[in-house]
């Protein structure tokens, strides 16, 4: 079954996700930070199919997460970026995430991304 690693610091939100997405079947991983999410990337047994990522993270951002895999050439899976403010467009050109997501948004809506990002085969170097 695909991986998926839930990166959010709001423990109701990350819950609720977690919850939607092991009732369908997904192994699932959560950070409550960019030093757990950097852990659990470290720690899982293979690499993460997509990662859920906030970008406000107590620590640093939802950028430094990828940014750690590029220093460890380390291809990301597929990236949905979910976060309160929108992203300036630099970022976004910058770490390229499949989707983005503005808070709040329906549970379903990310459910449904996940299984349609998954069912697509992940273009070469389209993380990058």
């Amino acid at each position: 079954m695909p991986a998926v690693l839930v990166v959010e610091d709001e423990t109701p939100l990350r819950r609720i996700v977690l919850l939607s997405l092991a009732r369908r079947g997904y192994t699932v991983a959560e950070a409550d930070s960019v030093t757990t999410a950097i852990e659990a990337l470290d720690a899982f047994a293979r690499p993460f199919d997509v990662i859920v990522l906030d970008i406000n993270l107590p620590d640093q951002t939802g950028w430094d997460v990828l940014r750690y895999l590029r220093e460890r050439a380390i291809a990301p899976p597929r990236v949905i970026v979910m976060t309160a403010v929108r992203p300036a467009q630099c970022r976004l050109e910058e770490f390229h995430p499949v989707a983005l997501l503005l808070k709040p948004f329906p549970i379903e809506a990310l459910v449904r991304l996940i299984e349609r990002m998954l069912k697509r085969p992940a273009a070469a170097g389209a993380q990058r």
